[in-house]
């Protein structure tokens, strides 16, 4: 800095000091000059506005793809444990394959926790048995670990090992065909209606508003209304078009009603046009599901339902449910669903039997009543033709052997 640039610098910073002096002298504040306040008035006087930032870019599924595998391999590299060049060789397999982001960085989880599973127990990958996956599964047990967690990973160690028998790095015989995790097979969680009236009469904002009865009225999963694009919705039929399903990867049509297109025109009209998504965060970044999951509980909270244990994915729940009380078809919900199977849709289809509910009280109406059909006479005659039937001849008699 020159001489002349250093005494401008000091003349503004004298002309600061003065004006601080006239703006914070008062009755209530001492006579002296707070320094920290005339710093504070001159930066604020120099501070110049940055330029509004650019909405951040959206990843493609190929670049999530690619950067799952490059933080795994990263990741992996900082490990100390035997074995890495295999999952390395794994890793790009699956990119190569074109698995999701979530199943390859979901294996690097995996197959980590298992190779130091087997450096703790002093061995590696060139001569592991099948017993040590078995410890693996009772290890990842007594951890803790979610039922539906252990078999995912125990999943993902079966597939790591088919794969480095494939390639011929370890012998088939240590492969564990045998070890299933026995899973339990619980009920769809779906919301009772007065509960969801509950829910849409809180006020909240519009986009928090639009994505419950998006959720509520389409079926879709969270990260796929989380990825959807301004494009893929056609307001005037009524629908949005999911090229990628999220757990599949299988494209599918979903439709919404009136009330949730009402909601979508309101957030539609407030939203930033720039923004490629439909639903987005701070600066325009993609919304997390930890960020979605955080709205959800707080619009729980101020329903009074925070105690029912409602998550996000039993809107999709109360969704099929709905459309089974209204006789859909099971075929048509599966596909609206996005189910691989017709026996996953077939699950919703439990809790609205209603010719089972009525085939049971129509039972049970008959046993109060104690009325007397033919079933109950062929009950009662039952004893007395026991008592007066001889069933064996009497011991007395000679019994002859058959040739």
């Amino acid at each position: 800095m020159t001489q002349e640039q250093l005494s401008l610098q000091k003349y503004r910073f004298s002309r600061v000091i003065n004006t601080s002096q006239e703006n914070f002298f008062s009755k209530h504040q001492p006579s002296e000059v707070d320094l920290a306040a005339c710093f504070y008035a001159f930066f604020q006087r120099e501070y110049v506005l940055p330029p509004p930032e650019e909405p951040a870019p959206i990843k493609t599924p190929q670049e999530d793809r690619r950067q799952a595998l490059d933080n795994s391999l990263s990741r992996l590299s900082t490990l100390k444990i035997e074995g890495k060049e295999h999952i390395e060789a794994y890793l790009r397999h699956q990119y190569r394959r074109h698995f999701q982001a979530n199943t390859i960085r979901g294996s690097y989880t995996s197959l980590s926790c298992f190779l130091t599973f087997l450096k703790e127990r002093g061995g590696g990958i060139e001569d592991i048995k099948k017993a040590d996956c078995e410890a693996f599964v009772e290890h990842e047990h007594n951890r803790g670990i979610k039922l539906s967690t252990v078999k995912l990973r125990l999943a993902q160690v079966k597939a790591f090992l088919r794969f480095m028998i494939d390639t011929g790095a370890m012998s088939e015989d240590v492969f564990p065909w045998k070890l299933t995790l026995k899973m339990p097979e619980p009920l769809p969680r779906a919301m009772d209606p007065d509960d969801v009236d509950t829910l849409l009469k809180v006020k909240g904002s519009l986009r928090d508003r639009a994505m419950i009865l998006l959720l509520l009225r389409t079926g879709m999963r969270i990260g796929e209304l989380l990825r959807i694009r301004v494009s893929d919705v056609n307001m005037e039929e009524q629908k949005i078009l999911i090229y990628e399903g999220e757990k599949n990867q299988r494209g599918r049509v979903v439709y919404f009603s009136e009330d949730a297109k009402e909601a979508l025109k309101a957030w539609m009209a407030k939203r930033n046009r720039s923004m490629a998504l439909l639903f987005y965060g701070y600066k325009g970044r993609p919304l997390s599901y930890q960020a979605s999951r955080m709205m959800f509980v707080k619009y729980l909270q101020q329903a009074g339902l925070s105690h029912k244990g409602y998550t996000l994915h039993c809107l999709r729940h109360t969704y099929a449910t709905d459309l089974i009380n209204a006789r859909m078809p099971l075929e048509c919900l599966e596909k609206l669903m996005g189910h691989s199977r017709l026996e996953v849709t077939r699950r919703y289809a439990m809790l609205t039997d209603k010719t089972r509910e009525e085939e049971y009280f129509k039972a049970m109406a008959v046993i109060e009543r104690r009325e007397k059909d033919e079933h109950y006479g062929c009950d009662r005659e039952l004893p007395t033709l026991l008592e007066t039937a001889q069933l064996l001849p009497s011991y007395s008699k000679e019994l002859h052997e058959h040739p």
